[in-house]
Order: C-alpha cells, then structure tokens, then sequence
C-alpha cells in the first residue's frame, strides 16, 4: 500500500497523519502519532521525529521521510508578524486585513491614511515579516500610497533594516511605488489590487504572495529548513490549510463554520455569502472564504491572556497556582477540567470577534438598520478541530454553548449540524484536497461522523 504522510507542527503538538489508498475510491487514516513540538528545545525536527516513533508504534514502518511523500503544515514560528497599511480604513486597509488573516499572517499593526512618525516608530518596535501597502481603488486616489511608499523607502534607509513589501493597491500607481519601495532597498512584490472598485473585494492574489513569504518565514524555526528540503510542495501555513478544508466542505455541502483552538491561539474560519436580505444591509463587502485569528485566546502559551479575560471568578475556582495544573497534553482530570475552561471561554471570544452584527442609526428619517461585518446566519455546519475541542471531552457541547445568547450578533438562524473533526486532520486533508480532492472529501466526512 502507498503510504502518504502530513505533518502538522504547532506551536504546542506535531502531529503526523499516515494516509494510504489515496487514488482509490476507499482512501484509508492509517493512523495518527504525535508529540510535543520542540521549538523550545532548538529543533522542531525532534518532535517531528518523536510524532513518527508514536505513529509507528501503532502502525508499523512508515519508510523513510524524504522517500515517502510527505506534506506539512505549520505555525511553530507563529506565523507572520505583519503590519498592513491603506487609505481607508473601512475600504483598502481592511481588505487588505482580510488578506493577511487568511493567509497564515498575525496582524500587529494597522493603518488608514497618511503614515507618521508616530507609525513608522511603531512599525520599528514590531518589526514585521512583511508589510502590506494597498490604497485607492483602481485609477483613483494615487497620492497618499506613493507618499507612504516615499516615506517607508526614506525611513527604512534611515534605519538600515529591510523587509518584504506587498503593493496591493491603486493598478495606476504600481510602478511609482515599485520604484519609490525599491530605491529604498526593499523587496517588492506588485499584486492585483485588493479593493479594485467600490464594494468588490480581490484578496486571493494577495492572499497567495503571503503564503510564499510565510513559506520562507517558516524555515526560521529552528530545525524547520531540513524539513522544508523533503517535503511535497512546501510547508502551508496551517490557518490556509483549514481554510482550505472549509472551502472543500462549502463546495460540497454548503456554508460552513470551523474553530480552530490551539495552545496559541483560537482562529474561526467561516465560508458563507451571508442572507440575501443582510447583504442588502451591508455597511461593506466580506470576502467569501474568512478567517479571524485571536492571538490573545490560547489554552496553552496563551492560557494567561483567556485566564485575565475569565477574571476573579477563575481564580476563586482554581487559585493562584493554577498554572499547576496546565498541560499541553492534558491527562488527568483537573487538567482536563482546566483545558476545558479556557477553551469554552476561547471560543465565546473567538465567535463574537468574528461575527457581524446589526447596527443601528437615528436620522431626520428615524432608525436605520445595518449590518456590520461577518453575517453567519446562514451557517449550517459547525465544526470544530485543533488539539482542543478533538481530544477534549466535551468539545461538542463547549461549541454549541459558544452560540447560546446572540443578542445583536448575526449567528444561524435555522437548525445546525455540529461535528467535531473527529480524527484531527483537517489541516492535513485541506493540503491533501488539491491532489487528493475526492479521497480529502470523504476522509473529511469519516472524521466528521457522516455518513457519505
């Protein structure tokens, strides 16, 4: 049997998936290891290593990695720090954010309008993976990006440090700024305008020029270039490959909604056009395919940032010392209980950051009625992946909680199915989809309980 394995490396746990039968019409898991990550030991490729021990003793010989085809996703080196930087922050500047979130990026920094000293020493403090330069709509506005293109060039030679600039903005001012960027000794990569009219989003040609650079970005996790060198069509970023797998779920079975809650931090990824009759009340566009990652809400690296959030109730239930009992592998039941805390409150969190809601305006007319960002009222899938909602206890009743009181929040309006990626490998079988659709697709529905 032809065996196909894919990486998952965390920032807590790597986990290595076994595939075989890929071509066939009964593609096979055969089996799952996996072990701590070891960044912090000084080379990811021991825990990779020690995920492949676990997988064999389960499986038996899996070959050589190199010699067998092996995919991999990551974001041990947590992800791209990125700053992006439009016209309007309602317009360009969140298109571009919309860009960059669904690429693997981590969003540090944004801004609208003219850059100041006050921004550029901000952007130094930071200092970003990457940049995203956007602004106007195509053949409109032209002056302010090729002045923050002149004064990024000019305070970058001041500064003697450099970094990779995507231009996503205004097609008339491509070369200008291409120009301005590059005399300043900066890397320039010209993409298709993200806002090319009013009301029209276009990020995936941004979204693919991020995902390149999180590729090199990547490498810089110790250990991680010798992997790079043996892997089928290079390291995905892990946030892309689920949103790929939610793409795959769309296509096949409509709008969908997927958690994400890992040791770092909690992404939501949701593919919908949102009600026809919300649409009309959009205060502007969303993209199709939309992801939102909450850096703050994590059960493990980030456990302190959700315990702040959960505040003196947490504490009067756990005590100072609650760090005790904190484990990115959970065994035993207080810290099974404690994981379980922090992810319910990651996921509360994470859901109202990422839904859209009404908004509502008083004019000489009366109320006005709007709708502000993601619509997910025509979600009918739920489902929920990352180390802990699938290897938790109660991880479909923490989701179904997460949706308990909507007030003003656009949540489904009608019945929904809730799954939980039950074998965890979504973000595997998202990269596994552009080779392997249809064998993707039905291990997608065995991991997630459905009958195909």
């Amino acid at each position: 049997m032809n065996k196909v394995l894919v990486a998952e490396i965390g920032s807590t746990t790597t986990v290595v998936n076994a595939f075989g039968d890929l071509e066939s019409e009964h593609p096979l898991l055969l089996g799952q290891g996996m072990a701590p990550t070891t960044v912090p030991e000084g080379d990811v490729r021991q825990g990779l290593r020690q995920a492949v021990a676990d997988l064999e003793k389960r499986i038996g010989p899996v070959g050589t990695l190199g010699e067998v085809p092996f995919y991999a996703t990551s974001s041990a080196a947590g992800g791209l720090k990125m700053t992006v930087h439009g016209l309007v922050p309602e317009m360009t500047a969140r298109a571009a954010r919309e860009a960059a979130l669904g690429a693997g990026a981590v969003l540090r920094y944004q801004t609208a309008g003219e850059l100041e000293e006050a921004d550029w020493r901000e952007i130094e403090r930071l200092r970003p993976n990457i940049m995203l330069l956007a602004g106007g709509v195509d053949h409109g506005d032209k002056r302010v990006v090729t002045e923050n293109a002149r004064k990024l060039a000019d305070w970058f030679r001041q500064a003697n440090w450099k970094v990779p600039v995507v231009y996503a903005g205004n097609a008339a001012a491509a070369n200008s700024v291409r120009e301005i960027l590059e005399g300043g000794g900066l890397s320039v990569r010209v993409v298709a305008n993200v806002y090319p009219d009013i009301d029209e989003l276009n990020i995936e040609p941004t979204r693919a020029v991020i995902q390149e650079v999180f590729e090199q970005h990547i490498t810089e996790a110790p250990g991680m270039q010798a992997i790079r060198e043996i892997v089928n069509g290079g390291i995905r970023p892990t946030p892309e490959a689920v949103l790929q797998a939610a793409r795959l779920i769309y296509e096949e079975a409509g709008d969908v909604l997927i958690f994400d809650v890992g040791g770092a931090t909690t992404d939501v990824h949701s593919v919908t056009t949102g009600a026809e009759e919300n649409q009309r009340l959009a205060l502007a566009p969303e993209p199709l395919a939309k992801r939102t990652v909450e850096g703050d809400l994590g059960v493990y690296v980030n456990a302190g940032r959700v315990a702040d959030l959960l505040g003196a109730d947490f504490l009067r239930r756990w005590g100072e010392n609650w760090r005790a009992h904190l484990r990115p592998l959970p065994e035993i039941a207080a810290e099974i209980a404690l994981s379980e805390e922090l992810a319910s409150a990651a996921l509360v969190h994470a859901l109202r950051r990422h839904a859209g809601r009404f908004r509502h305006y008083y004019g000489a007319s009366g109320r006005i009625t709007r709708v502000e960002g993601r619509d997910l009222s025509r979600i009918r899938w739920v489902i929920g992946t990352g180390g802990a909602l699938t290897r938790l206890p109660n991880g479909l009743k923490m989701m179904k909680e997460a949706f308990a009181h909507p007030g003003e929040a656009l949540f489904p309006q009608e019945r929904v199915a809730y799954f939980l990626d039950q074998s965890y490998i979504m973000a595997s079988l998202g990269v596994l989809s552009r080779d392997y659709r249809q064998a993707a697709w039905r291990l997608l529905l065995e991991s997630l309980g459905v009958d195909s």
